[in-house]
């Protein structure tokens, strides 16, 4: 009886909500913050220091739009996601893991990758600039200095002269030298190489069991049984058995020392 009357209490005020509610938000006075840009006063001329800010706002707006493109193309992110992938397409498993979970995984590998050189960055360019130490010039070249090294340790000669007579620049007395437009793609290309030379590695064992599986259903004359049926729980209890996840995660983190 009582829970019976408490429904009817909350069933009540309910309607109450859905009464009444609407009229008091079309009755309120809402007034949502405006934000507006001015490049110049009554005269015409614009004020140097209000167009600087802006510039810099958007300029901030633009980096935060392209922060993923961003930590694909500068960090090892491309090469643990296509190793990930190669992983779950050698052992057959067309969506496990999710493709969530293969990002999530690779994303937090990639920082733990990029630790140093992320440390690197805070220590000589982020906290001096937040502490007013230096300007945010000062800061940005600061910070693409261990960035810069890092892609340069792994992108091959081959690719970065591929870029750099593709290019027409002449050839730069030391890697440090080279433009970013043309050390951005030479690393990806190289992590690109290095990822698909890890994937073949993956797939020789898998490829080996679905050989023999079908070797052997074929002996066996079941014709009609797909050899995938039998090779893929082989697969995945040998990939088990080996903790096969450490031995990719951690041949991944030893490929970049």
């Amino acid at each position: 009886m009582s829970r019976r009357f408490c429904y009817g209490w909350a069933g009540l005020l309910l309607a109450l909500l859905v009464f009444f509610v609407p009229q008091w938000v079309h009755a309120a006075d809402i007034s949502l913050p405006g934000v507006t840009f001015s490049t110049g006063g009554v005269s015409g001329k614009a004020d140097p220091e209000q167009v600087g800010v802006g510039l810099q706002i958007l300029a901030l707006m633009t980096l935060l739009s392209l922060a993923p493109s961003i930590l694909i193309m500068v960090t090892s992110f491309t090469r643990v996601i296509v190793v990930m992938s190669f992983v779950r397409q050698a052992m057959g498993l067309q969506g496990q893991p999710p493709n969530q979970v293969l990002i999530a995984l690779s994303l937090f590998v990639t920082f733990f990758i990029m630790g140093p050189v992320f440390d690197r960055v805070h220590d000589d360019a982020l906290r001096p600039y937040l502490d007013k130490q230096i300007s945010e010039e000062q800061a940005l070249e600061r910070a693409l200095v261990p960035i810069r090294g890092f892609m340069v340790r792994q992108t091959r000669e081959k690719d970065l002269a591929l870029f750099l007579r593709l290019s027409g620049v002449q050839k730069a007395q030391s890697p440090e030298e080279v433009p970013l437009r043309l050390l951005i793609p030479s690393f990806m290309i190289s992590e690109l190489k290095t990822a698909f030379q890890i994937g073949f590695m993956i797939y020789l064992p898998f490829l080996i069991i679905d050989m023999v599986v079908a070797s052997v259903v074929m002996s066996m004359g079941m014709m009609m049984l797909p050899p995938l049926v039998i090779s893929m729980p082989v697969k995945l209890i040998l990939f088990v058995l080996v903790d096969g996840w450490a031995l990719v995660v951690g041949s991944l983190v030893q490929s970049f020392k």
